[in-house]
């Protein structure tokens, strides 16, 4: 069933924050078959505001070697998009902040498309971020199917994205824009360079719309602050994925690490 009431805490959590926005990202099913709603809980209790899920892929090309293992990790234990939509029945309302869907187009195909945007509405998904989906194919297929459910689109700008393509891609993004600090893959420790300062302050002077969180290699507190002093926000993946694969006790593990982060801890 169609999504008529188009809940948007995504919109609702940029418009009330007063700082710097904090997203983690976590694999679905990692690093226990059933862990997927435990971490969630553990990032939301400790005061993470927004949640990416990814989903497992067989080829994460984009992503650097912890996340890969993450995936390979969730796909050994049984994870796919089926039982990940089973697992997400108990998401709401344990799980109040927006929680997103991150992976690569090829399982959403294989799902069927609306089939997926259907399952992502009925247990309460805010957004969508498939990086390789290519625009006009979005614009063509799939806007006006993830505003009929209800999802929120976001995209991804590098330091290489010309400024029209910039200004193309804020005009279509309903949650956010995902700013990449670097040309690579994930997980690599970001350092904010005057090349990254230059690239942080151009997005700041375009004024755009979406609000605009930055994410790829950021790790801790210093390189989260100096992130995100011109954005709205930034988002760390890896890092929390490496505490999940040593830990003992999530709960208390997760907690430790998002109070590192966080400058008023």
């Amino acid at each position: 069933m169609r999504s008529n009431a188009l809940c948007n805490r995504i919109g609702d959590l940029f418009e009330k924050a007063e700082g710097k926005v904090l997203s983690m990202f976590t694999t679905a099913g990692y690093p226990q078959f059933d862990d997927t709603l435990r971490v969630c809980k553990a990032l939301q209790d400790a005061g993470v505001e927004m949640i990416e899920l990814g989903f497992p892929f067989s080829d994460p090309l984009a992503d650097g070697p912890i996340i890969q293992r993450s995936n390979e990790r969730a796909l050994q234990n049984g994870m796919s998009l089926s039982v990940l939509f089973e697992q997400l029945q108990g998401l709401r309302p344990a799980i109040r902040v927006p929680v997103l869907l991150m992976g690569y187009l090829n399982p959403v195909l294989q799902y069927g498309p609306e089939r997926f945007c259907a399952s992502c509405a009925e247990v309460g998904i805010d957004g969508l971020i498939l990086p390789d989906l290519p625009i006009d194919e979005y614009r063509e297929r799939y806007q006006s199917m993830f505003a009929d459910y209800g999802l929120r689109s976001v995209f991804l700008i590098t330091p290489q994205t010309p400024p029209e393509r910039i200004r193309l891609l804020d005009g279509l993004a309903t949650g956010f824009l995902y700013v990449v600090s670097v040309a690579s893959v994930t997980g690599n420790k970001l350092a904010v360079d005057d090349s990254r300062k230059q690239y942080f302050q151009r997005i700041h002077e375009m004024k755009l719309s979406s609000p605009t969180m930055v994410g790829f290699g950021i790790h801790d507190r210093r390189s989260f602050e100096d992130s995100t002093a011109l954005l709205r926000g930034g988002i760390l993946g890896s890092a929390l994925l490496q505490v999940l694969e040593k830990s003992n006790d999530i709960a208390s593990d997760v907690r430790a690490f998002v109070h590192a982060i966080r400058s008023d801890s």
